[in-house]
Protein backbone atom coordinates (compact mmCIF):
# COMPACT_ATOMS: atom_id res chain seq x y z
CA UNK A 1 0.00 0.00 0.00
CA UNK A 2 1.19 3.84 -0.61
CA UNK A 3 1.74 6.16 2.47
CA UNK A 4 0.25 8.61 0.03
CA UNK A 5 -1.52 8.71 -3.19
CA UNK A 6 -3.22 11.68 -5.02
CA UNK A 7 -5.49 11.75 -7.98
CA UNK A 8 -5.71 15.00 -9.80
CA UNK A 9 -5.92 16.82 -6.05
CA UNK A 10 -6.59 20.64 -6.89
CA UNK A 11 -7.40 23.60 -4.93
CA UNK A 12 -9.04 26.91 -6.01
CA UNK A 13 -9.10 30.20 -4.13
CA UNK A 14 -11.43 32.06 -6.32
CA UNK A 15 -9.43 32.40 -9.32
CA UNK A 16 -6.45 31.83 -8.00
CA UNK A 17 -5.16 27.79 -8.53
CA UNK A 18 -3.30 27.00 -5.54
CA UNK A 19 -2.82 23.16 -6.56
CA UNK A 20 -3.43 21.67 -10.02
CA UNK A 21 -4.51 18.15 -10.73
CA UNK A 22 -1.47 16.62 -8.23
CA UNK A 23 -1.20 12.78 -9.19
CA UNK A 24 1.27 11.51 -6.81
CA UNK A 25 2.69 8.14 -5.19
CA UNK A 26 4.78 8.09 -2.16
CA UNK A 27 5.97 4.61 -0.70
CA UNK A 28 5.85 3.35 2.17
CA UNK A 29 9.06 3.13 4.24
CA UNK A 30 10.65 5.63 1.45
CA UNK A 31 12.00 9.10 2.15
CA UNK A 32 10.17 11.75 -0.25
CA UNK A 33 11.87 15.39 -1.44
CA UNK A 34 8.99 17.41 -1.89
CA UNK A 35 10.12 20.82 -3.59
CA UNK A 36 8.94 23.93 -4.80
CA UNK A 37 9.60 27.62 -5.11
CA UNK A 38 8.10 30.00 -2.57
CA UNK A 39 4.20 30.04 -3.88
CA UNK A 40 4.43 26.74 -5.82
CA UNK A 41 1.65 24.77 -3.50
CA UNK A 42 4.16 22.73 -1.32
CA UNK A 43 2.17 24.10 1.92
CA UNK A 44 -1.62 23.97 0.23
CA UNK A 45 -0.72 19.97 -0.83
CA UNK A 46 0.51 19.27 2.94
CA UNK A 47 -2.39 20.73 4.52
CA UNK A 48 -4.67 18.70 2.37
CA UNK A 49 -3.17 15.35 2.83
CA UNK A 50 -3.37 16.32 6.81
CA UNK A 51 -7.29 17.09 6.09
CA UNK A 52 -6.29 20.56 7.46
CA UNK A 53 -7.61 22.11 4.05
CA UNK A 54 -10.24 20.62 2.01
CA UNK A 55 -9.76 20.20 -2.09
CA UNK A 56 -12.15 21.45 -4.45
CA UNK A 57 -11.45 18.28 -6.50
CA UNK A 58 -9.27 15.16 -6.84
CA UNK A 59 -8.84 12.61 -4.31
CA UNK A 60 -6.11 10.98 -1.46
CA UNK A 61 -5.52 8.74 0.50
CA UNK A 62 -2.72 9.04 3.23
CA UNK A 63 -1.77 5.63 5.25
CA UNK A 64 -5.00 4.35 3.51
CA UNK A 65 -7.44 6.72 5.24
CA UNK A 66 -9.79 9.30 2.59
CA UNK A 67 -7.81 13.45 3.35
CA UNK A 68 -11.67 14.53 3.35
CA UNK A 69 -13.57 11.67 5.60
CA UNK A 70 -10.90 10.40 7.80
CA UNK A 71 -8.67 13.15 8.73
CA UNK A 72 -8.97 12.47 12.57
CA UNK A 73 -7.94 9.19 11.75
CA UNK A 74 -4.75 9.24 9.87
CA UNK A 75 -3.64 12.38 12.04
CA UNK A 76 -3.09 9.31 14.61
CA UNK A 77 -0.94 7.98 12.68
CA UNK A 78 1.61 10.88 11.23
CA UNK A 79 4.12 12.83 12.89
CA UNK A 80 4.18 16.52 11.93
CA UNK A 81 6.71 18.87 12.33
CA UNK A 82 4.67 22.41 10.78
CA UNK A 83 7.12 25.54 8.78
CA UNK A 84 7.28 27.97 11.78
CA UNK A 85 6.47 25.79 14.48
CA UNK A 86 5.54 27.41 17.83
CA UNK A 87 5.77 26.67 21.12
CA UNK A 88 3.75 27.49 24.30
CA UNK A 89 6.45 30.13 25.71
CA UNK A 90 4.55 29.10 29.54
CA UNK A 91 5.46 25.19 29.58
CA UNK A 92 8.80 23.72 29.64
CA UNK A 93 9.82 21.02 27.11
CA UNK A 94 8.52 18.01 28.96
CA UNK A 95 5.37 19.65 29.53
CA UNK A 96 5.03 20.06 25.92
CA UNK A 97 5.74 16.10 25.70
CA UNK A 98 3.63 15.31 28.68
CA UNK A 99 0.46 17.15 26.18
CA UNK A 100 1.22 15.45 23.34
CA UNK A 101 1.92 11.96 24.57
CA UNK A 102 -0.91 11.70 26.36
CA UNK A 103 -3.00 13.65 23.48
CA UNK A 104 -2.03 10.64 21.23
CA UNK A 105 -2.44 7.92 24.11
CA UNK A 106 1.25 7.46 23.61
CA UNK A 107 3.75 5.87 26.39
CA UNK A 108 7.12 7.85 24.77
CA UNK A 109 9.71 8.64 28.01
CA UNK A 110 10.15 12.75 27.18
CA UNK A 111 13.48 12.24 27.71
CA UNK A 112 14.20 9.31 25.25
CA UNK A 113 12.71 11.60 22.41
CA UNK A 114 14.71 14.94 23.52
CA UNK A 115 17.27 12.52 23.33
CA UNK A 116 17.21 11.93 19.82
CA UNK A 117 16.55 15.33 18.78
CA UNK A 118 19.65 17.07 20.79
CA UNK A 119 17.68 19.08 23.27
CA UNK A 120 19.92 19.75 26.18
CA UNK A 121 18.99 18.33 29.54
CA UNK A 122 19.52 21.55 31.44
CA UNK A 123 17.02 23.21 29.22
CA UNK A 124 14.16 20.80 29.88
CA UNK A 125 12.75 21.91 32.68
CA UNK A 126 13.23 25.27 31.41
CA UNK A 127 10.05 27.08 30.02
CA UNK A 128 10.13 27.18 25.89
CA UNK A 129 9.62 31.19 25.92
CA UNK A 130 13.52 31.56 26.77
CA UNK A 131 14.46 29.06 24.18
CA UNK A 132 16.24 29.85 20.81
CA UNK A 133 14.75 29.29 17.21
CA UNK A 134 16.74 25.72 17.58
CA UNK A 135 15.98 24.80 20.38
CA UNK A 136 12.48 25.16 19.65
CA UNK A 137 13.24 23.47 16.42
CA UNK A 138 14.49 20.39 18.28
CA UNK A 139 11.72 20.40 20.98
CA UNK A 140 8.98 20.33 18.09
CA UNK A 141 10.86 17.33 16.08
CA UNK A 142 10.45 15.00 19.43
CA UNK A 143 6.87 15.87 19.20
CA UNK A 144 6.32 15.27 15.60
CA UNK A 145 8.18 11.83 16.74
CA UNK A 146 5.62 11.00 19.45
CA UNK A 147 4.06 7.94 19.19
CA UNK A 148 6.36 6.11 16.70
CA UNK A 149 4.49 7.23 13.53
CA UNK A 150 3.89 5.40 10.31
CA UNK A 151 4.44 8.79 8.46
CA UNK A 152 6.32 11.78 9.10
CA UNK A 153 5.63 14.98 7.41
CA UNK A 154 8.50 17.48 8.06
CA UNK A 155 8.36 20.98 6.42
CA UNK A 156 11.43 22.84 6.65
CA UNK A 157 12.82 20.80 9.30
CA UNK A 158 15.68 22.44 9.34
CA UNK A 159 14.84 25.97 9.98
CA UNK A 160 17.24 27.39 12.95
CA UNK A 161 19.30 24.99 13.45
CA UNK A 162 22.85 25.01 13.07
CA UNK A 163 25.04 22.94 10.89
CA UNK A 164 24.99 20.28 14.22
CA UNK A 165 21.37 20.61 14.51
CA UNK A 166 20.92 19.66 10.53
CA UNK A 167 23.22 16.85 10.72
CA UNK A 168 21.07 15.47 13.98
CA UNK A 169 18.03 15.78 11.68
CA UNK A 170 19.62 13.79 8.54
CA UNK A 171 21.00 11.12 11.35
CA UNK A 172 16.95 10.73 12.71
CA UNK A 173 15.68 10.72 9.01
CA UNK A 174 17.60 7.65 8.10
CA UNK A 175 17.12 6.10 11.67
CA UNK A 176 13.30 6.67 11.13
CA UNK A 177 13.54 5.34 7.56
CA UNK A 178 15.34 2.22 8.44
CA UNK A 179 13.10 1.31 10.73
CA UNK A 180 10.12 1.79 8.08
CA UNK A 181 8.81 4.79 8.50
CA UNK A 182 7.89 6.66 5.45
CA UNK A 183 9.32 10.54 5.63
CA UNK A 184 7.97 13.06 3.63
CA UNK A 185 10.18 15.70 3.72
CA UNK A 186 9.94 19.25 2.38
CA UNK A 187 13.01 22.04 2.26
CA UNK A 188 14.64 24.91 0.75
CA UNK A 189 18.11 23.48 1.99
CA UNK A 190 18.23 21.29 -0.92
CA UNK A 191 21.86 20.02 0.16
CA UNK A 192 19.62 18.29 3.39
CA UNK A 193 17.10 16.90 0.83
CA UNK A 194 19.91 15.30 -1.84
CA UNK A 195 21.76 13.37 1.25
CA UNK A 196 18.66 11.84 2.41
CA UNK A 197 16.03 11.53 -0.19
CA UNK A 198 15.21 8.62 -1.91
CA UNK A 199 13.08 10.69 -4.69
CA UNK A 200 12.18 14.19 -5.16
CA UNK A 201 8.90 15.61 -6.76
CA UNK A 202 9.17 19.19 -7.41
CA UNK A 203 6.16 21.60 -7.83
CA UNK A 204 6.13 24.38 -9.72
CA UNK A 205 3.13 26.75 -10.20
CA UNK A 206 0.94 24.43 -8.50
CA UNK A 207 2.11 21.40 -10.81
CA UNK A 208 3.90 18.69 -10.61
CA UNK A 209 7.35 19.34 -12.71
CA UNK A 210 8.71 15.92 -11.97
CA UNK A 211 9.03 12.99 -9.77
CA UNK A 212 12.70 11.12 -9.71
CA UNK A 213 15.61 9.99 -7.48
CA UNK A 214 18.39 13.06 -8.30
CA UNK A 215 20.69 11.25 -10.45
CA UNK A 216 17.30 10.67 -12.92
CA UNK A 217 17.26 13.47 -13.01
CA UNK A 218 20.71 14.55 -13.96
CA UNK A 219 19.87 11.74 -16.18
CA UNK A 220 16.80 13.29 -17.85
CA UNK A 221 17.97 16.78 -18.02
CA UNK A 222 21.93 16.00 -19.45
CA UNK A 223 23.17 18.48 -16.71
CA UNK A 224 27.02 18.74 -17.02
CA UNK A 225 29.33 17.20 -14.75
CA UNK A 226 33.02 18.06 -14.88
CA UNK A 227 35.79 15.21 -14.41
CA UNK A 228 39.68 16.82 -13.16
CA UNK A 229 41.68 14.60 -13.74
CA UNK A 230 46.25 15.04 -11.82
CA UNK A 231 47.76 13.45 -14.54
CA UNK A 232 51.68 13.19 -15.47
CA UNK A 233 52.32 14.66 -18.87
CA UNK A 234 49.90 15.33 -21.31
CA UNK A 235 47.49 12.25 -22.70
CA UNK A 236 47.73 11.62 -26.52
CA UNK A 237 44.45 10.66 -26.84
CA UNK A 238 41.29 12.57 -28.36
CA UNK A 239 38.58 13.10 -25.85
CA UNK A 240 36.61 15.43 -27.87
CA UNK A 241 35.35 12.61 -30.65
CA UNK A 242 33.92 10.54 -27.03
CA UNK A 243 30.27 10.92 -27.07
CA UNK A 244 28.98 12.82 -24.54
CA UNK A 245 32.24 15.32 -24.29
CA UNK A 246 31.64 18.84 -24.99
CA UNK A 247 34.73 20.29 -24.13
CA UNK A 248 38.13 19.63 -22.82
CA UNK A 249 41.22 21.56 -21.56
CA UNK A 250 44.70 20.58 -20.22
CA UNK A 251 46.74 23.39 -17.82
CA UNK A 252 50.03 21.60 -16.84
CA UNK A 253 49.24 18.59 -14.98
CA UNK A 254 45.43 19.17 -14.56
CA UNK A 255 43.01 17.83 -17.28
CA UNK A 256 39.48 19.32 -17.15
CA UNK A 257 36.70 17.65 -18.84
CA UNK A 258 33.15 18.89 -19.45
CA UNK A 259 30.89 15.64 -19.74
CA UNK A 260 26.72 15.83 -20.65
CA UNK A 261 26.34 12.29 -20.51
CA UNK A 262 27.12 10.31 -17.68
CA UNK A 263 28.58 7.05 -19.39
CA UNK A 264 31.14 9.60 -20.92
CA UNK A 265 33.00 10.05 -17.65
CA UNK A 266 34.15 6.21 -17.65
CA UNK A 267 35.50 7.04 -21.04
CA UNK A 268 37.21 9.55 -20.58
CA UNK A 269 39.01 8.61 -17.43
CA UNK A 270 40.19 4.79 -19.58
CA UNK A 271 41.55 7.22 -22.32
CA UNK A 272 43.61 8.85 -20.82
CA UNK A 273 44.87 6.29 -18.15
CA UNK A 274 45.73 4.10 -21.70
CA UNK A 275 48.51 7.08 -22.49
CA UNK A 276 49.48 8.56 -18.87
CA UNK A 277 49.22 8.11 -15.15
CA UNK A 278 46.84 9.31 -13.48
CA UNK A 279 47.41 10.91 -9.76
CA UNK A 280 44.57 11.88 -8.91
CA UNK A 281 40.38 12.20 -10.05
CA UNK A 282 37.81 14.25 -8.90
CA UNK A 283 34.21 14.47 -10.54
CA UNK A 284 31.67 17.51 -9.99
CA UNK A 285 28.46 16.15 -10.39
CA UNK A 286 25.23 18.59 -10.95
CA UNK A 287 24.02 19.20 -7.82
CA UNK A 288 19.93 19.42 -6.68
CA UNK A 289 20.56 23.17 -6.55
CA UNK A 290 21.51 22.93 -10.12
CA UNK A 291 18.28 20.49 -10.95
CA UNK A 292 15.91 22.24 -9.13
CA UNK A 293 16.95 25.41 -10.85
CA UNK A 294 16.91 23.81 -13.80
CA UNK A 295 13.09 22.25 -13.88
CA UNK A 296 11.53 25.29 -12.18
CA UNK A 297 12.94 27.93 -14.96
CA UNK A 298 10.14 28.40 -17.40
CA UNK A 299 12.14 26.58 -20.26
CA UNK A 300 13.56 23.50 -17.87
CA UNK A 301 10.10 22.49 -16.81
CA UNK A 302 9.11 21.71 -20.52
CA UNK A 303 12.33 19.64 -21.24
CA UNK A 304 11.65 17.47 -17.98
CA UNK A 305 10.32 13.86 -17.16
CA UNK A 306 6.59 13.67 -17.34
CA UNK A 307 5.46 13.47 -13.99
CA UNK A 308 5.26 10.12 -12.59
CA UNK A 309 2.45 8.63 -10.71
CA UNK A 310 4.43 5.76 -9.21
CA UNK A 311 8.21 4.20 -10.78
Amino acid sequence: MAAIETHDLTKRYGDVVALDGLDLTVREGEVFGFLGPNGAGKSTAINILLGLVRPTAGSGRVLGHDVRSESRELRRRIGILPEGYSTYDRLTAREHLDYAIAAKGADDDPDALLDRTGLEPAARDRRAGGYSKGMQQRLALAIALVGDPDLLILDEPSSGLDPSGMADVRRLVREEAADGTTVFFSSHLLPAVEAVCDRVGILRDGRLATVDTVDGLRETLRTESTVTLQVDGEPEADLLDVPGVSAATATGSELRVTCTEPTAKATVISRVAATTTIRDVTIDDASLDDLFETVTAADGAADARPPEVDA
